[in-house]
């Protein structure tokens, strides 16, 4: 019974497979025909079929773009980012993208620290940093065991200095695994969807208007009302709006 249950499942992942294969295919096709809602279509059925790439967000990102969509084509594009950071392709068609928005936001100059907090934390994520903690752990116990039976005085301060610059790596990885995960947590992206919406001071109708903004935004989330969501721009503004007026990346 069990051999037969783990068959039907396989049968079913590879029917899968082959479904999502042919749909993205199709949407290729499309697209290459100029018919980029028809492609929208298709590559949007893999994903309600629970399958995600860098390459099926970034081929959604440009058939939205070519219909000027431009809010659903920028979520797809910072969608195939994350994924590959630091791909080429996905950088120049977002920066494409974002040059068709209306509002144009200046973010809040950075002191020196920030600036080389963000250049040092960049390096890993989280689960990197967490790696690099536990390495500097085995190289400390290693080489201070190395030391305690080296009997060369020369062979010690080597030993000794040696696992002393590992402890420290391992504590600096240490506390950059914690507030990358923390940093991590707390990042929660969004892109405006509406054409335009109007961000209150209060999370509701009747409150008085702080601004505007427009589709193809990028904000940040930072708290939650009922259908409401308190956002953050890049300088530092900010407010409250209808959570059906953008899309959480």
């Amino acid at each position: 019974m069990k051999k037969l249950l783990i068959l039907g499942m396989l049968l079913v992942s590879v029917l899968g497979v082959a479904q999502n294969e042919a749909l993205f295919e199709q949407g290729k096709e499309n697209y290459k025909n100029a018919k980029f809602s028809e492609a929208v279509t298709n590559w949007k059925k893999i994903l309600d079929n629970g399958q995600q790439s860098a390459e099926l967000y970034f081929n959604l990102g440009n058939a939205h773009y070519k219909l000027n969509n431009i809010g659903p084509s920028i979520y797809y594009y910072e969608k195939a980012l994350q994924l590959q950071p630091n791909d080429d392709d996905i950088k120049t068609n977002l920066a494409f993208a974002e040059n068709a928005r209306i509002d144009v936001i200046e973010p809040l100059p950075k002191t020196v620290f920030s600036r080389w907090y963000k250049s040092i934390s960049g390096i890993f994520t989280y689960n990197g940093w967490a790696i690099v903690s536990i390495i500097g752990v085995a190289l400390f116990v290693l080489l201070f065991l190395l030391y305690w039976f080296s009997i060369s005085e020369t062979k010690k301060r080597i030993y000794f200095t040696t696992s002393i610059l590992s402890a420290v790596v391992c504590l600096v990885a240490l506390v950059m695994a914690f507030k990358t995960y923390s940093d991590f947590n707390k990042n929660q992206p969004a892109i405006i969807f509406a054409e335009s919406t109007e961000v209150k001071s209060e999370p509701n109708m009747g409150s008085e208007s702080a601004f505007e903004l427009h589709e193809g935004t990028k904000v940040q989330i930072i708290g939650s009302d009922q259908n409401w969501v308190r956002i953050e721009l890049a300088d530092g503004k900010d407010g409250w709006m209808p959570v059906n007026d953008l899309k959480q990346l």
